[in-house]
């Protein structure tokens, strides 16, 4: 007996639309929510892409949300500004870590994550 898994793609355009929104809808669909089948502790068989990354609408009062990292040493806290890390790393790392922080924090975040594909 063999089983066939088919990964199945969804595709978003970020084209005009809000960042929480498309975050959103590709956690949602990461988690295998959108499927009669879920289970939480499984990874479902989709990838999801999405285009458009750098058309993104975000408005002025987002572009200074910051995004804040520490390293665990004193005085290791960096943090930057939405708008200084799409200049830096582009929209996509934008979108993308976004999305992580959409998604639950256990050992199936970075095996979802490989599921997303951004483009700018």
């Amino acid at each position: 007996m063999t089983t066939e898994t088919t990964m199945r793609t969804h595709t978003i355009d970020a084209a005009g639309k809000r960042l929480g929104k498309v975050a959103t809808e590709a956690a949602t669909v990461l988690m295998g929510k959108d499927q009669v089948d879920f289970a939480k502790h499984t990874v479902a068989d989709v990838q999801v892409i999405i285009e458009n990354a750098s058309k993104l609408d975000i408005p002025e009062k987002k572009k200074g949300e910051i995004y804040q990292s520490y390293s665990g040493y004193p005085g290791g806290r960096s943090t930057e500004t939405l708008e200084h890390l799409g200049e830096r790393l582009g929209y996509s790392e934008v979108v993308r870590r976004t999305v992580k922080g959409m998604l639950p924090k256990n050992k199936l975040q970075a095996v979802l994550m490989k599921n997303l594909i951004v483009t700018e």
